[in-house]
């Protein structure tokens, strides 16, 4: 697996991942041609319109999520896709798949990721085969109703979702749309907003339990510290339970894969008086840093690096790491500090 870009911040509503147009972009982006930095001569001889520009496509490059084949990717593709073929000949009770761990451990990645590589696996199956709609992902509204949940799945579709449409108008039209397009996984992200100890968060459950069985697709999950969540509580969490394996995240300890993720997305930058292997050299003080949380380590290196162009600099330092401000929960964490 290759490192690449994820969606990146939406533009227009067309590069939501929750929608087709979106998630197709996104894994037309997977493909694309990668950017190079130009040597000081090539970018002294652009214009300054050129400049501007080239400078605006590298500040894109850094602003998009760059990401790296974690064991956890390569745990819930390698998971995920064994479900998907043994659920091929399965006509009820398919098994499916959770994504669960603390906040900011690369849930959402694993799962987008796992949907790119069905994508792409289904993509070489069935060239040409444009009407296919191999992959729907969703998100789960806070407070989440059934008919919230249907909507969600239609917003994806490009379905109208109108103030008189009842749930079982949308339930219908969109396993009818799923079916005829072939999906054959459905991703649901945000998966703790659903409570089974309140009523709605119960009928809520029951409805993407009545999807997964009306849509011959595998259905796979993320959310916050599920396992110990009231998801899995109770005669419906027991149901859960038993139809689906779970892959956990969990901060990443300071070993080799955490010096090689470092590497990974050092190599990723494009700033032209970077020198390579500094941040390498800086590994265990980025994961004292960041907690080791791959989102924060993200965060700290993209933002180093727009910094970096912005103020000319175009390098990143430990001064340039330190400037750019923690998520409040790495601060939290973080020794010496009264929070």
């Amino acid at each position: 697996m290759t490192t690449m870009p994820d969606s990146g911040p939406p533009d227009d509503f067309g590069q939501y991942l929750t929608v087709l147009p979106g998630w197709q972009q996104f894994v037309a982006s997977t493909t694309s041609t990668t950017m190079t930095v130009l040597t000081k001569n090539e970018y002294d001889a652009l214009s300054k319109e050129e400049k501007y520009d080239y400078d605006e496509d590298r500040l894109d490059h850094h602003a998009r999520l760059q990401v790296v084949a974690t064991s956890t990717v390569r745990r819930t593709v390698t998971c995920g896709r064994r479900l998907t073929v043994l659920n091929r000949g399965a006509i009820s009770a398919r098994r499916g798949l959770i994504v669960t761990g603390p906040a900011n451990t690369g849930k959402t990645i694993a799962l987008t990721q796992l949907g790119l590589a069905h994508e792409l696996q289904d993509r070489r199956r069935h060239p040409g085969q444009d009407e296919r709609i191999p992959v729907i992902y969703i998100t789960v509204p806070p407070a989440a109703t059934p008919r919230m949940i249907a909507a969600e799945f239609a917003r994806f579709l490009g379905l109208p979702v109108l103030r008189s449409s009842n749930i079982t108008d949308l339930t219908e039209a969109v396993v009818g749309v799923c079916t005829k397009a072939r999906t054959g996984l459905v991703l649901v992200d945000e998966i703790h907003n659903i409570s089974l100890q309140t009523r709605t968060g119960a009928d809520a459950s029951d409805t993407l339990k009545y999807f997964s069985e009306r849509i011959p697709a595998t259905f796979a999950y993320a959310g916050i510290d599920i396992e110990d969540s009231s998801l899995l509580t109770g005669t419906r969490g027991d149901q859960i339970a038993a139809r689906f394996t779970a892959v956990d995240t969990h901060p990443f300890p300071y070993n080799a894969e955490w010096k090689a993720l470092v590497a990974q997305l050092e190599a990723n930058l494009l700033l032209h008086q970077h020198k390579p292997g500094t941040l390498t050299r800086l590994d265990r003080f980025l994961h004292t840093r960041t907690g080791g949380m791959i989102g924060t380590l993200s965060h700290q290196l993209r933002g180093a690096a727009v910094d970096a162009i912005l103020t000319g600099t175009e390098k990143i330092t430990k001064a340039g790491l330190l400037a750019v401000d923690l998520d409040i929960a790495s601060r939290r964490k973080q020794p010496g500090t009264d929070e």
